[in-house]
C-alpha cells in the first residue's frame, strides 16, 4: 500500500502537468476519497506550495499562477544543451506560451552561469548560423499542453474547448492517442468516442483542456505521427489527384512525403524483391495544382496522371517551356 508521502507527492506532480484537477478526478488517479484528497491539499499547503480551490462547475484544485519551480545546478554540456534546445525551438517554432518565454529563459541561464562558462557559451551563439529560415510559430498554451500530455500518459479521456479555422466553437470530448509536432505547429490526435471518429487537432486552437474520470485503451501497433500525416494527405481540397508512378516507395517519398501523399504499394508477388520498382498507385489533394508539374519532373520516373485533366495540361506546358529554353542558343 503506498504511503501517505508518496500520495502528497503524487498529487504535487498531477497538478504541476497544469490545469484544474477536480477532486473526483484526483481522488481516482490517487485511489483515495475525496476526503482524503483535501486532507493531502492542506500538507502541500503547510508546505508553502500555493494550492488554489477554484469554485463553480469545473471547479477543483490547481497550482497558484506565478509558482516557481526550485533552482538547477547545470554543468558546462547541461548549459549549452538548455541554450541550444531554447534556440533551436524558438527557430522550428516549437516553443510555447509566448513568444519571448525562450527569449526570457536563456536569459535568466546567463545570468546565473559563471563568467567563464557564460562568455564561451556566448561565442558559441554569437558565431552560430543557420541555413534554413525561422519556422512559423503557432505556440499553444503550456497549461493545455501539459494537460493534453498528461491525459496522453495515463491514458485518460480529455474535454477540450475547440476553435476551427473559420472560427467555430465547440466542446469536445477526446481519447488522445499523442502529441505530434509538424512544421510548427503542434497537434494531438486521438478517437472521438462521441462519434467514433479518428480525430487530429491543433493545440494552438484549444482553449482549454480538462481530464475526466475513466480510461481507455489505444490502437495495438498506433503511430500517432504517421496518423496525422495521413489525415493531412487525405484532407478536403479543391483537386482530388490521382497518379500512377513507376518506381519504389522510398523514390516517391523524396518529393512526395506522407504528409502530402499517400502511396498505394501492391502486395510483391511471392519470391519478388519488395524494393523492385514497379507501377505504384499514389493519390493526393491540393488548393493548387501549379506546384506539381515541377514535382512529377524532379521524380525523374515514368508517371501517368489519371485525374484531374488540369494537371495534364499544366504538365504539358511545362515541357513546353523546358523545351523550348532547351533550344533557345
Amino acid at each position: 500500500m503506498a504511503r501517505p508521502t508518496s500520495r502528497v507527492l503524487a498529487l504535487l506532480e498531477l497538478l504541476q502537468s497544469g490545469g484544474i484537477r477536480t477532486v473526483a478526478e484526483l481522488a481516482d488517479r490517487l485511489g483515495v476519497d475525496g476526503r482524503t484528497v483535501r486532507r493531502y491539499v492542506d500538507h502541500l499547503i503547510d508546505l508553502d506550495i500555493p494550492v488554489e480551490a477554484v469554485r463553480g462547475r469545473y471547479g477543483g484544485y490547481r497550482l497558484a499562477p506565478g509558482y516557481r519551480l526550485p533552482p538547477l545546478m547545470l554543468n558546462d554540456d547541461e548549459a549549452l544543451a538548455v541554450l541550444l534546445g531554447l534556440v533551436a525551438g524558438r527557430r522550428t517554432g516549437l516553443l510555447t506560451a509566448t513568444g519571448t518565454a525562450g527569449e526570457t529563459a536563456a536569459a535568466k541561464i546567463r545570468r546565473a552561469l559563471p563568467e567563464r562558462l557564460a562568455r564561451r557559451l556566448d561565442a558559441v551563439m554569437e558565431s552560430l548560423a543557420f541555413t534554413a529560415p525561422p519556422g512559423e510559430s503557432a505556440t499553444p498554451e503550456t497549461g493545455v499542453l501539459l494537460a493534453v500530455a498528461d491525459a496522453v500518459r495515463h491514458r485518460r479521456p480529455i474535454s477540450i474547448r475547440y476553435t476551427t479555422r473559420d472560427g467555430r466553437r465547440s466542446e469536445r470530448t477526446l481519447h488522445p492517442y499523442g502529441i505530434v509536432t509538424h512544421t510548427g505547429r503542434w497537434y494531438v490526435t486521438g478517437t472521438d468516442p462521441e462519434i467514433g471518429q479518428d480525430r487530429t487537432f491543433r493545440l494552438d486552437r484549444i482553449a482549454d483542456a480538462r481530464t475526466l474520470p475513466g480510461s481507455f485503451e489505444p490502437p495495438a501497433g498506433l503511430d500517432p505521427a504517421q496518423r496525422v500525416l495521413s489525415g493531412f494527405a487525405k484532407a478536403a481540397y479543391r483537386y482530388e489527384v490521382t497518379l500512377r508512378i513507376h518506381g519504389t516507395v522510398e523514390q516517391i517519398r523524396t518529393r512526395l512525403p506522407a504528409g502530402i501523399a499517400s502511396v498505394e504499394e501492391p502486395v510483391p508477388a511471392e519470391g519478388t524483391d519488395p524494393h523492385t520498382e514497379r507501377w505504384l498507385h499514389v493519390e493526393l489533394r491540393a488548393e493548387r495544382l501549379d506546384w506539381l508539374p515541377p514535382v512529377l519532373a524532379s521524380l525523374d520516373r515514368p508517371f501517368v496522371i489519371e485525374r484531374p485533366d488540369e494537371l495534364r495540361d499544366l504538365v504539358i506546358a511545362l515541357a513546353d517551356r523546358l523545351t523550348t529554353s532547351a533550344r533557345r542558343a
